[in-house]
């Protein structure tokens, strides 16, 4: 698979990733709300907790992930 052939794919996972939580945030979008928190905290703990670092605090909070770590001098 050539970089722009996984690019592609990357793309059509990602637009159909997104026409499911469209689909889901019409029937409810406090479901959806829960289920991006519940996506956030599973990819932050296969991050080792650095996804959290990347996040808007009010995202990091309803995701319950916390404060981001302290910034290291």
């Amino acid at each position: 698979m050539t970089g722009s052939d996984h690019a592609a794919a990357t793309d059509d996972d990602a637009a159909e990733l997104i026409a499911q939580l469209r689909e889901l945030a019409g029937a409810d979008p406090a479901e959806v709300r829960q289920v991006v928190a519940e996506v956030l905290a599973a990819l932050d703990r296969a991050a080792g907790g650095a996804l959290r670092d990347h996040l808007p605090e009010t995202i990091r909070l309803d995701a319950g992930l916390g404060p981001a770590a302290p910034a290291r001098p």
